[in-house]
């Protein structure tokens, strides 16, 4: 068994993490067989130049609260730092995967706490309304939740940029830099500030729809569908 497993393992068992993934952990840990605590602690789920991808669950390879917490601290310090004299926004959307709601709950939570506006979906989306709604709100950045293709144990955490697409140089190597930053679940604000949340829906499903239809190559066909 690699000590450092175990000691990753234990580091996070005595950090500022709750009851339920405390208790999971010393399951893993106490378990004989050690398949799920090597698979869940052998590395960190990184952020690469997409976000974060990985199987549900507790541990530092896994998509959970606190590697989508330090995901997201990481680009609000960005953020923050990028826009230092005016009111930065983000816009933030998930689909149907289990957790997905709990996990853009949480990234709406810590970008509020970073002194961030968030306009939210409460209910699901697809990724292409959120690079939507990054343009049509003027926000700097947005995150969708989403696995996309892969099973149904993943889930994803998807970033973007002022334009709707995802990050390029050099923002999504900066982002990285900060995110690797947060070496401890201290350094993550999960205190949700209710005020600067905006919860958002129709009114932009139906800028969306009427964007979409004047961008219709065969404007005659649409017509006749809706008909």
């Amino acid at each position: 068994m690699d000590k450092a497993i175990i000691e990753k393992a234990n580091k996070w068992l005595n950090s500022n993490i709750d009851q339920d993934a405390r208790d999971e952990i010393t399951r893993m840990l106490e378990d004989p067989d050690k398949t799920e605590l090597v698979d869940s602690f052998y590395k960190d789920l990184e952020f690469g130049t997409g976000g974060l991808r990985g199987i549900i669950g507790i541990g530092s390879s896994r998509m959970n609260k606190y590697t989508v917490g330090a995901a997201t601290q990481g680009l609000a310090n960005y953020l923050n730092a990028c826009y230092p004299d005016q009111e930065v926004s983000v816009a933030i959307a998930h689909d149907s995967r289990i957790k997905s709601d709990f996990f853009a709950e949480t990234t709406a939570s810590i970008f509020s706490a970073n002194g961030i506006k968030v306009y939210f979906f409460k209910e699901l989306r697809p990724t292409p309304e959120l690079s939507f709604a990054i343009r049509y709100f003027g926000c700097q950045s947005g995150v969708v939740l989403t696995a996309s293709h892969n099973p149904k144990e993943y889930n994803g955490y998807k970033a973007y940029w002022n334009d709707g697409a995802q990050m390029v140089p050099p923002h999504d190597v900066n982002v990285i830099k900060e995110v690797g930053k947060i070496t401890d679940f201290e350094m993550i604000n999960f205190n949700r500030d209710e005020s600067r949340i905006v919860y958002i829906g129709e009114e932009v499903d139906n800028a969306y729809l009427n964007k979409i239809s004047e961008l219709v190559l065969s404007p005659e066909r649409l017509e006749m569908e809706e008909s």
